[in-house]
């Protein structure tokens, strides 16, 4: 009777489990991590290594995490934890944004407009501390349980003392330079929020507005209209969509080289752009108009810089008189050609009166009421203005047509309402003093790498075309501007001395001091206003635009932590693509403005998250993925293996789905694992084999896992972490196809110390070493778990790193054994080989699907193929083949043509019992029902039958 072989074979042995049942499984290895220190363990172990720093931009601290900051933080953990496995000294301090609006609107929120309206400032500040003090600890919990490592217990917080005095620093270096100023000025204006707002506080939305098409009465007839016939009032015919600027009506620009022609219609005598006649009669139905034409018949025309210096009366504050003038910034896209001018509401409005010395009018408050400058709209909002102002144009007649369209308009931020423009007293830094636009895009073009190379175009051209840049806001939680006024004359009160006391006052007692101190507590005895003596100064009450505040974190943490390994300046800035406007230039802009150099030497950016159709994730469409949720039902390592699979360069789709596919992704890598480590049981250091020892497909097989540690290496190098993803993941799949499937004999068949199996062993051993080292900085939980199921005589090496993440960056000199320098070349038949194995397996399939065949094991092959793949075959053993396409027998003949062809038959012979191979049996008198080798493996184990 045939014994029951089972238990003479080398099946795989691991306690490295199947399912990883990783959300119960993470927090506990995130207990063991901090228990034992591993990111201060790491950093020490790396101490002498070249540093890599990457400088966190701090997320705001007023709410939970969601999906694009896992997204964010875990694509950093991916470049600290990729540097540190290479051995670069790279400390991680996370930061986080805890002033401005976004926590005070919170709090405004929170505690309702009745109590906000008479809380005091000091208490106010107290509450956002507090809220910010909150939202810290529950972002840094979330951060941890993705896997992020990071000095977690000493973050930066821009609240903290030290941060902001460094805001001081810069402020008082830009100052002395004469890069800040304060001026008046039209800028993006909130009037929910009550503040100015920079660019990068500002998105766009859809919004309807009137567009309307009225004409303004010149004060004289121009002479060539008049010597063409034209008789009557003249009116040059204006296009705006913010009829509520018409109060601050102080000209009229025009295009300084297009024609500009007389229309008459309707007894009017109209002015504007001659390419833009028809669309305006279009728009406003005129059936029959004409155009004064001089003695030739053709149409009179000017230049737009032939009518500058003509007057006309304003359209609304008729006691006023406006200019004419032109500028650049006048299109003929749209409209009529000629811009009703409001300098006071408008950047480019601003820029042209400033050079034609036009009067700026600001009929607003900060509630974006119409004041009395206003006249009869006086007490009107500016939305409630429009319709008013339209339907009085109308009365008056000088409206000439009006319609609603839908554009692009700027809102706030953060209350999502839209803005306006609106001339303020604020406090600016010049993009033209001191050459700060010019050294900027000289650094952005020649001094930073960007990834991807493109954004050097778009943060380029941002700062090619921004406006100088407002940095004072009219709200009570932040970092004051730190300079004085004079309360007898109003002078600003500024100097080397006042600054450097501030500094003191904020690095001992923090701005709060600030709010509740007199400056003749910290001021150098006898400081005075340099313009009338007075020594009575009042502190700034304006605070500092947000960006600035975290713009200027390569001070405020880069250079006052320099202590702790950080260093000025930062390898790599990493944030999402609004950054371009947001924090990398700002940024920039004060790193160059102080020290003239960049703050980082490069920059990636990354997407931001949507959900399968594209869509941005809102509370309004349900459609947002919780992080912790995520955690919880799937684990952290699969968020982190989908965010390696990602393009991080455009927007990502993430959803249930999504992370259902790569689920079973991370089950692929994770079975590739526990099959090296069952495989491996019994394996320990002494049982290497020499090169010369392993089978071709061993050394094939060594050579595939070194090109894939190079081609891992280099792009970890490029921070391409898809395309880490993409060779892992193709690696991993061929190694099941081919390597694990094909050697499975070898594993369990052969007696367990036999050469051919040790040599398996010693291909796996090595891809092991390979794939937990290069996956730690994705897979850092099962990693570390694989690191922990290591085979017994590993796990009991003296000085074994107690993490994975201790163990170092695999290298070609480790291979044991090593791979020779022609490596390559010596397998290159081999690789030949491997394509015949393609037609062989398609063969197979179709044999088991014709009932030919059964298992692949009883299959005989014969294979037709060119002279030179025969010659090729023939260098090698023919078990080689039996064992590369698993089958009993392989046969190699010339064929007439250059195709690779196979038959298969049923193979001659007998089934072994044990190995199931058809083999001759009894080769082994001592086991005569089995095949010679697995009586030789039997004999091995000391087997004696049942």
């Amino acid at each position: 009777m045939a014994s029951n072989y089972k238990d003479t074979m080398n099946l795989p042995s691991t306690d490295f489990p199947m399912r990883g049942n990783l959300p119960a499984q993470e927090p506990k290895r995130l207990e063991t991590w901090q228990k034992e220190d591993i990111y201060r363990r790491v950093l020490e172990k790396n101490a002498d290594g070249k540093p890599f720093i990457l400088h966190d931009g701090p997320p705001y601290a007023n709410g939970p995490i969601h999906i694009g900051h896992s997204f964010n933080k875990i694509l950093k953990d991916f470049v600290v934890k990729s540097h540190a496995q290479r051995g670069y000294f790279s400390p991680y301090i996370p930061g986080w944004d805890c002033h401005g609006q976004p926590i005070e609107h919170m709090v405004e929120v929170t505690i309702g407009p009745e109590r906000m309206a008479e809380i005091s400032q000091p208490e106010l500040r107290q509450l956002c501390r507090e809220w910010a003090e909150k939202y810290v600890d529950i972002q840094r919990e979330g951060f941890k349980r993705l896997g992020v490592n990071a000095d977690w217990e000493h973050p930066y917080l821009t609240f903290i003392p030290n941060y902001e005095a460094g805001n001081v620093e810069i402020f008082k270096d830009l100052y002395l330079k004469g890069s800040v100023y304060r001026g008046r000025k039209p800028i993006h204006w909130c009037t929910n929020c009550h503040t100015a707002l920079a660019e990068a506080e500002i998105e766009y939305g859809d919004e309807v507005s009137p567009s309307i098409y009225v004409k303004f009465k010149l004060d004289a007839m121009p002479g060539i209209f008049e010597a063409a016939g034209a008789a009557g009032d003249a009116y040059l015919l204006i296009w705006t969509t913010t009829p509520w600027t018409l109060p601050a009506n102080t000209a009229v620009s025009l295009a300084p080289e297009a024609d500009y022609v007389m229309v008459q219609v309707e007894g009017s005598n109209l002015i504007m752009a001659k390419e833009l006649v028809e669309t305006v009669a279009e728009v406003a139905g005129w059936e029959d108009y004409a155009l004064v034409a001089g003695s030739s018949g053709e149409p009179v025309a000017l230049k737009g810089k032939q009518l500058f210096g003509l007057t006309y009366t304003a359209p609304v504050r008729h006691d006023i008189t406006g200019t004419v003038i032109y500028g650049d910034h006048v299109t003929l896209d749209t409209g009529t050609g000629a811009v009703h001018t409001a300098p006071g509401h408008g950047q480019d409005d601003y820029l042209v009166a400033l050079e034609f010395d036009i009067p700026l009018l600001m009929p607003v408050d900060d509630n974006g009421v119409f004041t009395d400058e206003a006249g009869r709209f006086a007490g009107l909002s500016t939305d409630e203005a429009n319709p008013v102002i339209i339907d009085w144009l109308r009365e008056q007649g000088t409206l000439v047509a009006e319609k609603k369209i839908n554009h692009s308009y700027p809102h706030c931020w953060r209350c999502h309402q839209p803005v306006i423009f609106r001339a303020t007293d604020q406090w600016f830094v010049s993009m033209d003093k001191n050459a700060l636009r010019e050294r900027a895009l000289t650094a952005i073009n020649s001094e930073v790498s960007w990834v991807p190379a493109w954004a050097k175009n778009r943060i380029g051209s941002m700062v090619a075309d921004r406006p100088d840049w407002c940095i004072s806001r009219q709200r009570s939680w932040g970092v004051p501007i730190p300079v004085f006024k004079c309360a007898k004359c109003g002078s600003t009160v500024a100097t080397e001395e006042t600054f450097d006391a501030v500094i003191e006052l904020f690095n001992t007692k923090g701005a709060d001091a600030w709010f509740t101190m007199e400056p003749s507590e910290y001021l150098p005895r006898g400081t005075k206003c340099e313009v009338c003596g007075c020594t009575e100064l009042l502190p700034e009450k304006d605070i500092l635009d947000v960006w600035w505040e975290s713009g200027v974190s390569h001070t405020s943490v880069c250079r006052h932590r320099a202590s702790e390994g950080l260093r000025f300046p930062a390898d790599l800035y990493l944030e999402g693509s609004d950054q371009h406007r947001g924090w990398f230039q700002s940024s920039l802009l004060t790193s160059i403005g102080a020290f003239g150099v960049p703050p980082y030497r490069s920059v990636m950016h990354c997407g931001f998250t949507v959900d399968e159709e594209g869509r941005k994730m809102s509370k309004s469409l349900g459609n947002g993925i919780d992080p912790v949720e995520m955690c919880e039902k799937f684990g952290a390592d699969v968020l982190r293996l989908w965010v390696s699979s990602c393009d991080y360069s455009q927007d990502v789709s993430i959803s249930d789905g999504i992370l259902k596919q790569v689920s079973d992704a991370y089950r692929r890598f994770r079975n590739t694992f526990r099959f090296l480590l069952g495989n491996l049981d019994d394996f320990g250091p002494a049982d290497f084999v020499d090169w010369d020892d392993l089978e071709p497909i061993d050394q094939w097989q060594m050579v595939r896992t070194l090109q894939l540690l190079s081609e891992v290496e280099a792009a970890y190098e490029a921070l391409k972490f898809n395309a880490v993803y993409r060779a892992l993941y193709e690696y991993v799949n061929d190694l099941s196809a081919v390597y694990m499937d094909v050697t499975k004999d070898r594993l369990y068949a052969e007696a367990p110390a036999s050469p051919r199996r040790r040599a398996v062993q010693t291909v796996l051993m090595n891809i092991l070493e390979v794939l937990v080292r290069v996956m730690s900085p994705i897979l850092s939980f099962t990693t570390d778990e694989v690191w922990d199921c290591y085979p017994p005589a590993w796990r009991e090496e003296e000085g074994r790193p107690v993490s994975v993440q201790l163990a170092g960056w695999p290298a070609a000199a480790d291979f044991t054994p090593a791979v020779p320098a022609d490596g390559a070349e010596q397998v290159a038949a081999f690789e030949e080989m491997m394509a015949v194995r393609e037609v062989v397996t398609k063969a197979l399939e179709d044999a088991r699907a014709a009932k030919i065949i059964g298992k692949s094991q009883e299959a005989a092959v014969v294979i037709t193929a060119p002279a030179a793949v025969v010659a090729t075959a023939s260098t090698f053993d023919p078990a080689v083949f039996e064992e590369l396409f698993i089958v009993a027998s392989v046969a190699f003949g010339e064929g007439a043509d250059d195709e690779v062809s196979a038959v298969v038959t049923v193979a001659a012979g007998e089934k072994c019992p044990r190995c199931w191979n058809i083999r001759e049996l009894g080769g082994d008198p001592s086991h005569p029902d089995v095949c010679e080798r697995c009586g030789a493996a039997l004999d091995a184990i000391g087997y004696k039958g049942e």
